[in-house]
Order: structure tokens, then sequence, then C-alpha cells
């Protein structure tokens, strides 16, 4: 990773983001040699990620062939604007944000256990505020849907808040986030150590 400064190490913190995110990118290799790139929901659990998809398809197909992929999350935080520094011009817009990257091995996990105990962990994950009936063997929808586990062999991850500032700089950051009260303005200046995350 070239900006190290904006480097994130801690397991904790890594899981924090990987549990945020609800949509992530799955990068596979196509049969004509080119990378393949699905979005999909997922859910990370057991320190693995798990998604859902129909019994077919070119990501199954690629899967089969070569099991090794990539898959990436990003959760975009605020957009610093012209607003904090008109004269900086179009060099001193930034987007702040964070993301995991992970290499790992991918497989079609069969009919049982951990199938299910997947697809309810990904019913969870999206549905925090109800409680759905379990999802089960006996369900139509079960047998008619595949799930993929991705088993991570390297994870990196990345949290851009404007490290490289100095503290003066990062808080006059922060203070003109929380000022402009845009989504995701207060969670980025308390991810920067200022304020609260509450909107």
């Amino acid at each position: 990773m070239r900006r190290r400064q904006c480097e994130v190490t801690d397991p904790g913190e890594i899981r924090r983001i990987l549990s945020a995110a609800t949509i992530g990118r799955l990068a596979t290799l196509g049969a004509d040699g080119f990378p393949y790139i699905t979005p999909v929901n997922y859910v990370y659990t057991s320190d693995c990620i798990y998604f859902h998809c129909a019994l077919k398809g070119e990501k199954l197909d690629n899967i089969a062939r070569h099991d090794r992929v990539c898959f990436q999350i990003d959760i975009p935080l605020a957009y610093l604007d012209l607003g904090y520094n008109p004269a900086g011009g179009a060099c001193s817009l930034h987007q702040f944000y964070h993301c995991v990257i992970i290499r790992g091995r991918a497989r079609v996990v069969p009919d049982g256990e951990l199938k299910t105990a997947a697809l309810n962990a990904l019913v969870a994950s999206h549905e925090p505020d109800r409680s759905p009936a379990p999802v089960h063997e006996g369900m139509a929808a079960y047998k008619a849907c595949a799930v993929v586990e991705v088993r991570p062999e390297t994870i990196s991850a990345k949290s851009d808040l404007a490290q490289k500032k100095s503290p003066e700089e990062r808080e006059a950051l922060a203070r003109y986030l929380e000022k402009r009260g845009r989504p995701g303005d207060r969670e980025t200046a308390a991810a920067m150590g200022f304020g609260s995350k509450e909107q």
C-alpha cells in the first residue's frame, strides 16, 4: 500500500468496515482471460464472505475454473467540495472513504448447516430491525439458490481521513464538515476523531 498512513491494520476495525457495508464486488477470471466483476449483497461472518446467487451463471463458471478471487467493498464518506477551500480549485476536491480488499478462494457451499447459517446471517444483516422466519432446507427458495463462500488469504484495508494533514488542518476539515451537515459529514468528522457520529 503506497499511502501507509491510511492503512487499517486493526482486525476489529476491518471487521467493523466489512460489517457496515452491504454490497461488495467480486472479481473472477473469465474464460476469455478478462477479469469479470459482479456486485453482490453479502455478509461477513465467521471470518469469511458469503453471498447467494442463482444456481448457474458466469461468476460460478469462473469460480469452477479458477477459485482465486478478489472481493472489494467501499464505504463513501464525506465529499470535500470547493466550499472548504475555494482558492484551491479542482485539486482541493476530495472524497473520504473506507475500503477493504480481500484476496482469497471461492467455493459453492453445499446444502446443509453452513449454507443455512450463511443465508440466515445474510438475512439478519440486511433486516436488522425485523425478525423474519428462519431460512431452512425445506424452503423451495433454498434449493433454488447457491451460496458462495470467499475464504480470505490476504486482507488489506484503508481509511482515507486526511491522515497526511497536520492536526490543525484535520480539525479545521472536521469542523467544516460538522457545520456543513450533509449526509456522512458528521460520521467523517467523528472518524477523524472530532465530534459525534450522530446525525
